[in-house]
């Protein structure tokens, strides 16, 4: 009960009388935001206000790609952006007629919490982890400007220039955390959407995609693995523990809920695994038949495109309003035996965590 009333005290910290403006010095989720390139936030000064080309801040993850911290000059001809891929740290950087790509250094997304330091030492940026350099760029153009004047941009969870000036392109979406920032000299409040809406960070954290039992994640199924030579259906399997809705399938004049029809009731106490699997003319959980039709070829379905969707109802599903959504801890999800990234989901609602659970979620399904 600690650590929660400890998170709602720092979203109120945060969020204050702002409005749409919030300290960058708190605790800070990124996951939560409803574009995947937009920032999360963003601040602007003068160049001229600016003593030091420093910024620090504590760092944790369990994702292993997206944007983490964007910089730039000159209304965005000259950036950067610092971001993981592999879980590896990555430095992108846009310099007048010049672009860099630099990946290296340890693994970030362990779920423990890092000390990250960017700073820039005349042609080369720096990137140290727990006080020791891991990354070191060098860059130089006989095009760039010496004197830099008007102002430099920051931004958190994105990028403020076009995606694709991008020399190695990524996907941005971050199920992360920051805490206790230093960014520059810069002490005044951060630019934010008015629409959003601070989320907290769990005290603790394991792998594993969060429904806190609002929202769902949306897949074309069209976009996901599809039937191979001597397969006989499409098969879904689900690690974890959950109650509510826990997929559905639509497409014209066809929906089918998998779900309780009282959670309360049929919580799963411990973590198991489900097997939903997609026949030419039957669906089948746990190797147990749930609907059959002769009038319908589910798998030519599957290829030309259904909305799969994980945690409810798709938002246009009549009767949505009551919804029982997903609440729970999907620690695993596989399609044909490839792993989903619910990150490139055709929709995600932003109250819904990628990569990350609480340690607790059990405890808060069994209490």
């Amino acid at each position: 009960m600690v650590p929660m009333l400890l998170n709602l005290f720092l979203i109120l910290l945060l969020k204050g009388t702002l409005g749409d403006q919030i300290s960058a010095t708190g605790v800070i989720n990124l996951a939560h935001r409803q574009s995947k390139w937009t920032p999360l936030m963003h601040i602007s000064a003068n160049l001229s206000e600016v003593k030091s080309i420093r910024s620090y801040f504590q760092f944790r993850t369990l994702d292993p790609e997206g944007a983490i911290f964007y910089g730039d000059t000159k209304d965005g001809q000259d950036w950067f952006v610092l971001s993981l891929r592999d879980g590896i740290p990555e430095m992108q950087i846009g310099k007048a007629d010049i672009l860099v790509s630099v990946k290296g250094g340890r693994k970030l997304n362990d779920g423990s919490w890092y000390l990250l330091e960017l700073r820039s030492e005349g042609k080369f940026v720096v990137l140290e982890v727990n006080n020791e350099v891991e990354l070191v760029v060098g860059l130089h153009s006989k095009l760039a400007e010496e004197e830099l004047t008007g102002k430099i941009r920051l931004a958190l969870g994105g990028m403020l220039v076009d995606k694709h000036k991008l020399f190695h392109p990524f996907e941005p979406e971050m199920d992360a955390c920051i805490r206790a920032g230093h960014w520059l000299n810069l002490s005044r409040p951060w630019d934010t959407d008015k629409t959003w809406e601070p989320q907290a960070c769990f005290s603790n954290i394991k792998k594993g995609s969060y429904f806190p039992g609002s929202g769902t994640a949306m897949f074309n199924t069209s976009d996901l693995p599809g039937l191979q030579k001597n397969e006989a259906g499409i098969t879904i399997k689900i690690f974890g523990s959950w109650t509510g809705i826990l997929l559905s399938l639509q497409s014209t004049g066809f929906l089918y809920v998998l779900g309780e029809n009282d959670g309360g009731k049929d919580v799963k106490k411990v973590p198991e695994t489900l097997t939903f699997t997609i026949l030419k003319t039957a669906l089948m959980v746990n190797n147990k038949p749930k609907l059959e039709s002769d009038s319908q070829d589910f798998l030519s379905m599957w290829k030309n495109g259904m909305l799969l969707t994980f945690g409810g109802k798709p938002e246009d599903s009549e009767g949505e309003k009551g919804t029982q959504y997903l609440r729970g801890c999907l620690e695993k999800i596989t399609v044909q035996g490839q792993v989903i990234d619910l990150d490139r989901a055709l929709y995600k609602h932003s109250a819904v965590s990628s990569h990350s659970c609480p340690t607790e979620a059990m405890n808060e399904l069994t209490s």
